[in-house]
Order: C-alpha cells, then sequence, then structure tokens
C-alpha cells in the first residue's frame, strides 16, 4: 500500500516549504499548514489546534496505510509531540533540526524568546525584512522567503516548545524515529540524548548543511523520507 508522508514545516514557513518534494518520493505526499500559517493565517496557535491538523489528515486514509510524518523545527517539535500521543501510529518519524530540549539550554532559549517579545514592538513586516535578510545569506532561495504571516504566532508557538519540548516524549514511540540533522544545525545540539530516548533511532548528519537543511539538501532529506517509508525514490 502506498504510504502517507505528512511533512510539517518551520516557524514562520507554510505548506510551501516542501514545494518539489512530491517528485522526489513515491508516496502519497501532503504538506500541511499549522495554525496560523498558509492557508490557517489568523488561526491561533495552540499545542492541541496543531495536533489536530495531523489528526485530520491521518483521518482522511484507510486504518491500515502506512503513515510517516516529517518534520522541520517547529514542525518537528509538533511531529514529536503527535508521535507522544499516538506512540504505535507511525510507520516512520522523521526529525529535523528539531533535537534541542530548551531546559538544557537557557541561553539558546533565550534567544528564541526574546525575538518572540520584539515582535509586537518591530511589527510582523518589519521583522520579515530583517530574518529574510539572514536567511537570504544563509543560503535560502528568493523563492523560498517566509512572508509575514506566519509571526503573528511565533511567540505562542515558541512558548509551546519551550514548557512542553523535550526527548522524554519520545521514549514510549514504537516506529523507527530518523534524527536529520545540518552539521552546523544549532537546534540539533541535543541528537545524542534524543537518540538515546528512542526505541529505535537512526541519526543522519549532513556534512556542511545548517538548519535550513530541507531547503538547502532536498535529495539527502528526501531519500532519508524515502527510507522511512520503507519506498525508494520514484526513477527518473
Amino acid at each position: 500500500m502506498r504510504p502517507l508522508v505528512i511533512l510539517l514545516h518551520g516557524t514562520r514557513f507554510d505548506a510551501r516549504a516542501w514545494d518539489g518534494y512530491a517528485d522526489l518520493l513515491d508516496a502519497d505526499v501532503r504538506a500541511l499548514d499549522l495554525p496560523g500559517h498558509g492557508v490557517r493565517a489568523g488561526q491561533p496557535w495552540t499545542t492541541d489546534a496543531a495536533l489536530a491538523v495531523i489528526d485530520d489528515e491521518v483521518a482522511t486514509v484507510a486504518p491500515e496505510t502506512p503513515v510517516v510524518l516529517v518534520g522541520h523545527s517547529l514542525g518537528g517539535f509538533v511531529a514529536t509531540a503527535w508521535a507522544q500521543r499516538h506512540p504505535d501510529a507511525l510507520t516512520g518519524l522523521v526529525l529535523v533540526g528539531a533535537m534541542a530540549d530548551p531546559s538544557r539550554h537557557r541561553i539558546l532559549t533565550r534567544l528564541y524568546t526574546d525575538f518572540a517579545r520584539l515582535l509586537p514592538v518591530v511589527g510582523p513586516q518589519r521583522m520579515a525584512s530583517v530574518a529574510n535578510t539572514v536567511l537570504r545569506a544563509m543560503g535560502l532561495p528568493r523563492n523560498a522567503l517566509p512572508d509575514a504571516t506566519g509571526y503573528a504566532v511565533a511567540p505562542d508557538a515558541w512558548g509551546s516548545v519551550v514548557t512542553e519540548a523535550g526527548c522524554h516524549q519520545l521514549t514510549g514511540v514504537s516506529s523507527p524515529v530518523w534524527l536529520v540533522a545540518g552539521a552546523l544545525d544549532q537546534l540539533a545540539i541535543d541528537t545524542r540524548r534524543y537518540a538515546r530516548a528512542c526505541q529505535d533511532a537512526r541519526v543522519v548528519v549532513v556534512r556542511l548543511a545548517t538548519h535550513l537543511l530541507p531547503f538547502t539538501h532536498r535529495r539527502q532529506l528526501a531519500d532519508v523520507i524515502a527510507e522511512a517509508s520503507g519506498r525508494g525514490a520514484p526513477t527518473a
């Protein structure tokens, strides 16, 4: 049976962050917008609302359909929370740049929470302009730059990660868990701890990649997702 691959974007981005992945995978690929992003702009952020987005998508396929959940950054923390609530539901879980335990890194956590506090002062449009300058310097193509839409829910989204996230969420997950990180990714700082928490961890480190790995190393990540779904990449 053809697997369902659900893709979850990071903060500020939306489902368009995964453009092109459907062509790289032999699966039913569905990129979703989390609350406050993309087609769900204006919706408030809560963890339950984010998990409900996944619930609704999984409910559209037959119960025996293999499901692979893939999340980048914020999407990875959401994917981890969903797997914690449904420990036996997945064929595979792929976390990309979402292996940092906020309780262990006060300085890193402060960096994100302080950024969130600036948003109401600076404003989403101006913040997007400044942040996108940094993203371009890190190698993100111009056509992949996010707009200001997702900034409105960033404080609540990051607040939920800070208070809820941690490797403890993976201890009961029965499926294999792929922990994918760029070698230069700050949010992969606790990859080893996350691996120890998993029943079956597969660590993949991509040389020279940053936190923007899903944009800059599409083929490498698609190969990991194909492995998680038990399907090879489609032939050219």
